[in-house]
């Protein structure tokens, strides 16, 4: 397994485009200089030793450079070793909606940024419990398998937002069906779902599903999101709001929690029932259920003794620099000499 210890330093492999525009507006303008002086194979005749195309192979060079020492000052480590064992906790499923309505600010400073801030606070206070997360608007999607990579659980939240998902909708059922399938279920681990949804334009039977799942000793909690009074949903165009979404008369569409049908799933699903406010997201009050749910054993892998590997990349960033030094920006006039396509007059 691949890892870096000082991840937040290849940001700084964002310098290369930069380069290479500084790069090729020099080399613009020394051409332009050049042309400047006359007619180009007059100029070659008088400066013989100009190379143009040995800048861009010292560029290229040092560009791999800078790279090699990039990723080897964030020191990538490769894990050697796997050890199996084992660990006491429960599986939890987050169901989360992505529906454009999620991005009614009733919830500061939407409702879905709400909900994932959220859950990586919940993330924060996992220790053994394992955490998968499934995303849901008209269709339901798996953004993360169960697991117990608390950072990868954070980074694949951290990418989510309501262009994931293509087809527009609510479809809880869809998403309690795909998190039954989602679970291990030859762990043996107690399993719980929390669904965070604000309930608008629910389309198919979440509470048949609910049951289905309750039928398998899986325990269905739902957060609400936003208010009853309801707020519009924002029309975002290159990150920015440029309006509200309107119905087919022009007026500007309000949503609004489906409280009603929350409730109904949670009570189906043997569960809690919490509306989150700007206050509390009510992740408090389901994980104080999850955590006097009964703890059982399951098997694990982790990754041990991760051997460093960046001496490879800081030995080819000086292999690189060496070549660059030692090619000239001039031509060698010795093998100028040879040009066996020159036609003589």
């Amino acid at each position: 397994m691949l890892r870096f210890q000082y991840i937040q330093l290849l940001w700084g492999l964002a310098l290369i485009p930069l380069l290479v525009l500084v790069f090729v507006w020099i080399s613009r303008w020394k051409k332009k200089a050049l042309r400047s002086l006359g007619d180009e194979k007059t100029v070659s005749r008088i400066i013989p030793q100009v190379s143009f195309s040995r800048p861009v192979i010292k560029f290229v060079l040092f560009s791999l450079a800078f790279a090699s020492l990039i990723i080897g000052i964030a020191n990538p480590q490769l894990g050697t070793k796997v050890e199996e064992g084992k660990r006491s906790g429960s599986d939890l499923m987050i169901l989360l909606d992505v529906s454009n309505s999620m991005l009614a600010g009733d919830l500061a400073p939407s409702r879905l940024e709400n909900a994932k801030r959220a859950i990586s606070q919940l993330i924060d206070h996992l220790h053994n419990d394992r955490i998968g997360i499934i995303i849901f608007a008209g269709e339901a999607y798996v953004q993360l398998p169960i697991t117990t990579d608390y950072a990868a659980a954070k980074l694949f939240l951290n990418n989510i937002n309501t262009d994931i998902v293509p087809t527009q909708g609510t479809a809880i059922g869809a998403a309690i069906n795909m998190g039954m399938k989602s679970f291990d279920q030859t762990s043996g681990t107690s399993k719980a779902m929390i669904v965070m949804t604000d309930g608008e334009n629910h389309e198919d039977d979440a509470v048949a599903a609910a049951k289905a799942a309750v039928s398998k000793d899986v325990i269905i909690h739902v957060i609400g999101l936003g208010s009853p009074e309801g707020a519009p949903v924002p029309i975002f165009k290159n990150g920015n709001p440029v309006g509200f979404h309107k119905d087919e008369h022009g007026q500007t569409v309000i949503s609004k929690l489906n409280e009603n049908m929350c409730k109904e799933i949670s009570a189906v699903g043997h569960g809690v029932y919490v509306r989150a406010s700007n206050a509390n997201s009510g992740l408090g009050i389901v994980m104080n259920q999850v955590a006097s749910m009964e703890k059982k054993t399951y098997d694990t892998k982790v990754f041990k003794n991760y051997e460093d590997r960046f001496q490879v990349f800081i030995a080819l960033a000086l292999l690189f620099l060496v070549l660059e030094f030692f090619i000239s920006n001039r031509k060698n006039l010795k093998w100028s000499a040879w040009n066996l396509f020159e036609v003589k007059s």
